[in-house]
């Protein structure tokens, strides 16, 4: 096959246009690679950006299914003669670094979870779906990001892909409920007495929400430690951009569990400046 490297820039550069648009934390931290590592971690954002998009637009149940089923197949067949630009740039990507591209399977079953409305009983059925969801990008991001013992390596960064994903929970919580969707295990639910609805309040045992909220950022926490130790496996400029992406969810983490309440009212976030200062620090060496 001869491989056109016209359309193969432009493939990446179609992925970047997307990162930079669409990925309001992890620019920050994709910015701080090396050009080549840039564009294929902008790559593997653009494709989970998509199967995201299916899974959160407005069509039918049926017809997001059968959406990711062909997303499922697309990325199992992409190649650099693709007509596709994002499928060109992963096939290329995967061509010259190590990334797991089967790791969008359990993403595609994570979001077909989404679609099918399962709600989760236990924190062992929380964290399958974590994995699916965001532990598949911690070890698609870690093909990108290199490293010399890849055994030890992988299960941290599932590890911080699960802490993000935890904090994503937490963050996001009044969206998700008043789109009827429940994360929170069950049985958490149930030990705090804590009862959810999609009403004007969302919660009517606030103290009881405070309580459970803050239990669950301590498990959140107990995974970002796990995880953080991937930092010093990396090379500089990737370990930079993993702290970069970490520190900003990792700060989300401590605001939320400051005030609890604060995630019933709107959706907690960091400014741009404060995004970009814990940016900054990480390509200094700073941990997050």
């Amino acid at each position: 096959m001869v491989i056109d490297p016209a359309r193969v820039r432009d493939a990446y550069q179609e992925c970047e246009r997307i990162t930079r648009e669409q990925a309001r934390n992890f620019s920050y931290g994709i910015r701080l690679l090396p050009g080549p590592k840039r564009r294929a971690l902008s790559a593997v954002y653009a494709f989970a950006r998509r199967v995201d998009d299916i899974g959160d637009g407005d069509l039918p149940q049926e017809e997001k299914l059968r959406h990711l089923k062909q997303a499922r197949a697309e990325v199992r067949a992409a190649d650099r003669d693709a007509p596709d630009p994002v499928l060109v740039a992963l096939a290329d990507a995967a061509e010259r670094l190590p990334v797991p591209l089967e790791a969008f399977d359990e993403l595609i079953d994570g979001c077909e979870a989404d679609v099918r409305g399962v709600h989760y009983r236990t924190f062992d059925e929380l964290l399958h779906y974590c994995r699916c969801v965001a532990g598949s990008i911690g070890r698609l991001s870690l093909g990108v990001f290199g490293t010399d013992d890849p055994d030890t390596a992988g299960p941290r960064a599932d590890a911080l892909g699960v802490a993000l994903q935890l904090t994503n929970i937490l963050r996001d919580v009044r969206e998700d409920l008043l789109n009827g969707r429940v994360y929170l295990p069950a049985e958490d639910l149930d030990a705090f007495g804590v009862r959810l609805s999609a009403d004007e309040d969302l919660v009517d045992t606030p103290q009881a929400w405070d309580r459970l909220v803050r239990f669950q950022a301590d498990r959140a926490e107990r995974w970002y430690v796990e995880g953080l130790r991937l930092l010093p496996m990396l090379d500089r400029r990737s370990r930079a951009c993993c702290a970069s992406m970490a520190g900003i969810y990792h700060h989300l983490l401590h605001r939320i569990a400051a005030d609890p309440r604060s995630a019933m009212r709107q959706r907690t976030s960091l400014s741009g400046w404060r995004k970009a200062g814990v940016a900054a620090r990480s390509l200094a060496g700073m941990t997050p």
